[in-house]
């Protein structure tokens, strides 16, 4: 495992002396997790794994109450304890021991503005580089034991989400069925949710990114459930949609065009393609049925670390498909009137081109 983490270390040292920048500053904990093997939310506290590589010399700065979970996990052994009192700018200064750097990289989307003005006092003359998209492009393809942990936090979501349906009834509400699904994630060895879970009913499934209320479940309106599991450090994404009781022949229709686009999209997945044209293919089943305006959203994108991350799949990327990409295809059609449809698998892409769809719940319409 160790060695896992070593090697990405040694990755991110040799694209720094490349691109000839001093010191790599990450901050976000996820990326920070992804070169050292720790995990924590500091909330405001300030934390960073720290790669001089001017002077081969890699730290982390922790906040003071978990540098003992630290030194457990890290592969990182060089930590400096940051207290509520300390200055985190002041310690970082006095490590590296020197006034004058040439180019500090940052995250620059995560990085704020406040620290970047306390990072020029102290370093005066710094230049910046954003190291961000070699980082997100390090951690695009997942190697074998990234799918290991991505196919456990799948497993857990499909069964939690099986077991959570069984208790559905008319009556019952959006939060209800919300607390019943995060109840059974949990108790089946979930971390947590890896995003607000989305329950809506009836015409409130018609928004895609919709939060659960203290809305009734009724007979013949759609049910849709978007949620996801976090578990050993990734994290699973999958939509299903229901109907309650019999439904209507339209209800039907739309849900039988949202799955042929689905599968059309993952039919286009293939070593080279470009993910624009994933995104098109998808999106024309739709637009020839005559709902292209009522499919408005990208159809998928990347899973990992994160539920979000590159590529984003919509219809002007030109990035292809190579072997390690996991993500999601996600079509839907939302109709105010009516209610929402979305079936959202998650795929892998093997080094021999396979392609596997790693979410096995089954896609046709099921009514509860």
């Amino acid at each position: 495992m160790n060695s896992m983490y070593e090697q990405r270390l040694k990755r991110l040292r040799d694209y720094l002396k490349r691109e000839q920048i001093d010191i790599a500053l990450i901050t976000n904990p996820t990326n920070i997790y992804y070169f050292s093997g720790f995990y924590s939310d500091p909330h405001e506290r300030f934390m960073a794994l720290v790669v001089d590589a001017e002077r081969e010399q890699t730290f982390m700065i922790v906040p003071s109450l978990d540098l003992e979970a630290a030194a457990q996990h890290s592969v990182v052994r060089d930590m400096i304890p940051c207290s509520d009192t300390d200055n985190p700018f002041i310690l970082l200064n006095a490590k590296i021991g020197r006034k004058r750097i040439g180019t500090i990289g940052l995250e620059k989307k995560t990085f704020s503005v406040h620290r970047l003005e306390r990072l020029q006092e102290l370093f005066t003359g710094v230049n910046t580089n954003d190291i961000e998209e070699f980082i997100a492009l390090e951690r695009l393809v997942k190697s074998d034991h990234d799918l290991v942990q991505i196919r456990r936090a799948i497993a857990i979501t499909e069964e939690a989400l099986e077991t959570a349906l069984r208790q559905v009834r008319v009556g019952m509400t959006e939060l209800d069925l919300t607390a019943e699904l995060e109840y059974r994630i949990r108790k089946l060895g979930g971390d947590k949710p890896a995003f607000e879970t989305i329950i809506l009913t009836g015409k409130r499934s018609c928004l895609p990114h919709g939060k659960p209320g203290p809305y009734p479940i009724m007979e013949n309106d759609f049910l849709l459930v978007d949620f996801g599991v976090y578990a050993g450090g990734f994290c699973s994404d999958i939509t299903r949609t229901f109907v309650i009781g019999e439904g209507t022949k339209k209800q039907e229709e739309i849900y039988e065009i949202v799955l042929e686009s689905n599968l059309a999209a993952i039919e286009k997945v293939k070593i080279g393609t470009p993910y624009g044209h994933i995104d098109r293919a998808g999106r024309e089943v739709i637009a020839a049925r005559g709902y292209g305006a009522y499919f408005n959203n990208r159809i998928g994108h990347g899973l990992g670390l994160d539920f979000h991350e590159i590529p984003s799949i919509h219809g002007g990327n030109t990035q292809v498909v190579q072997p390690g990409h996991v993500f999601t295809i996600e079509p839907g059609i939302y109709l105010p009137a009516i209610g929402g449809v979305r079936i959202e698998d998650d795929i892998c892409v093997h080094s021999g081109g396979k392609v596997e769809i790693l979410t096995t719940y089954p896609k046709q319409l099921r009514r509860l």
